[in-house]
């Protein structure tokens, strides 16, 4: 039996965030108490009955609801590592409305999909903006009612009858003529670009004041461009005319003393840790300075039978599940990337979610902040721990966590990773910095499993820190650091 009460307890922790955080990601005043009065165990989405006005009326129920928990999301993290006096003590309540998020978006994707079927609407997913948005048009089999495209005809004089509507036809049920889908398009994408914009005007300003300051500043007159950056571009160059310019993932680069690490990379359903499920986690153990540890196991199985284990020791992969709902409609995508067919994963065939397995949280935070954890864009493994392991988030801003990132290695100290009109920043993709490293044959690709990706990326970080130390580049370069580097919180390294 899954123990949901932590759902219900997590409301608790809403005094402390509401005292700290009164506004959303949008600037919007947040209504902790409609937060207080959602069923975040039991799901927050509309169920409808199969009419078409019920479908439209709660797919626009759950847009609405989807759009005020993710700008709540969106802002926890700023609001729980600025708390600096700690007046939040947990990041629990953030983890549950991911959780609810989840499943409401579940519920989304079910009326999107039974809209299809009653044929209100065709879907199409276009990528808008920064995101990967379903947009409605009308279904093509019966043209609009009148000249507004918004509105769709289902009075069925037009185009037919149809295995999709049948049922609603012989229904004693009067429908409406029409369903409005000006009001029920995801408006995601228009979203995350306001959200930005207002971002790059508050950089804009900062930047501004800044200037300001320093031409107020006497030392100005003597360094009117400003310090340069530790690790600046002619310290970090990769190639011969090459220069990286300096990158906040810089923060993420190994120190010099770097041995002991974990590897780990995760598959997921889709990109938004707020909106989808972790089924993949691999994660492996490699020195990068000191010898393999002895008594651990010589050889592994990976599913890449050309693969040799090598430095690596403690190998894990573990698989995880999806719920009905997502399950039945299936993730052709996932399937073809990864070879992961969701539609086996569900938790009625004996899976189990993993944001639902508090053990399985357990056991990985402690296998993270036993050492570094070190992984290819790391900030996307980082954003799906904080929204779905207990603890984590407070692990990581106690600085009891430190993250090690080969992207801004390929990027900054990877002399083949040079810009072209394809990638402006250079090629810095786990394939082509495996490839590039020696780590993954030319004749293959990466496999985009958790374990098998972890290992490549492992082998390549070994091989070019080997390269680099021998050059006297990058960590051992003038702007290397000392230690092992790697992003941490609350601590100085």
């Amino acid at each position: 039996m899954i123990d949901r009460t932590w759902l219900d307890a997590a409301k608790g922790d809403i005094p402390q965030w509401a005292a700290s955080m009164p506004k959303d990601a949008d600037g919007t005043t947040i209504d902790w108490d409609w937060v207080r009065s959602l069923d975040l165990a039991h799901g927050v989405g509309a169920i409808p009955e199969s009419t078409p006005q019920s479908i439209h009326d709660a797919l626009k129920a759950d847009y609405a609801t989807r759009e005020r928990l993710e700008s709540i999301i969106a802002q926890c993290n700023n609001a729980f590592m600025i708390d600096y006096d700690r007046f939040i003590g947990s990041y629990r309540l953030p983890r549950a409305l991911a959780y609810a998020n989840r499943r409401l978006n579940d519920n989304i994707n079910t009326l999107l999909h039974l809209g299809e079927q009653q044929h209100l609407w065709v879907v199409s997913r276009e990528r808008r903006g920064r995101a990967t948005i379903a947009v409605l048009k009308p279904y093509s089999g019966s043209g609009p009612s009148n000249d507004d495209q918004g509105m769709l005809d289902l009075s069925g004089e037009a185009g037919g009858a149809s295995a999709g509507n049948t049922a609603a036809e012989n229904s004693d049920v009067k429908f409406p003529t029409t369903v409005a889908l000006d009001d029920i398009q995801d408006r995601t994408a228009a979203i995350l670009d306001a959200r930005a914009e207002r971002r790059k005007a508050q950089r804009f300003q900062k930047r501004a004041g800044d200037a300001a300051m320093a031409r107020a500043n006497l030392s100005g007159a003597t360094s009117p461009g400003g310090a340069a950056l530790p690790g600046g571009a002619a310290a970090s160059g990769n190639a011969a005319g090459h220069h990286p310019k300096p990158d906040w993932r810089d923060a993420y680069l190994p120190g010099r003393d770097v041995d002991a690490v974990m590897g780990i990379d995760i598959e997921t359903t889709c990109i938004d840790p707020a909106r989808d499920y972790i089924i993949d986690v691999g994660f492996e153990f490699m020195n990068m300075a000191s010898p393999r540890p002895a008594g651990e196991p010589e050889t592994y199985a990976y599913e890449q039978g050309y693969y040799a284990a090598g430095d690596a020791y403690g190998q894990s992969r573990l698989a995880f599940g999806v719920p009905p709902e997502n399950a039945a409609l299936g993730n052709a995508l996932i399937a073809r990337l990864t070879g992961i067919d969701v539609r086996g994963r569900s938790s009625e065939a004996g899976y189990r979610l993993f944001d639902e397995w508090p053990q399985a949280q357990a056991g990985l935070l402690a296998r993270l902040t036993q050492q570094p954890y070190v992984a290819h864009n790391a900030t996307f493994e980082h954003s799906w721990f904080m929204l779905n392991v207990a603890g984590y988030a407070e692990s990581y801003r106690a600085g009891h966590i430190t993250i090690i990132d080969t992207l801004p290695m390929s990027r900054q100290w990877d002399p083949g990773a040079v810009p072209t009109n394809e990638h402006p920043y250079g090629d810095n993709t786990l394939d082509a910095y495996a490839k590039r490293q020696g780590a993954l044959d030319s004749a293959h690709n990466e496999r985009h499993l958790g374990l098998e990706d972890s290992h490549i990326m492992l082998v390549a970080m070994k091989h070019h820190l080997a390269a680099l130390k021998a050059q006297g580049k990058g960590p051992w370069g003038p702007a290397g650091r000392a230690g092992v580097g790697g992003k941490s919180c609350g601590r100085k390294r």
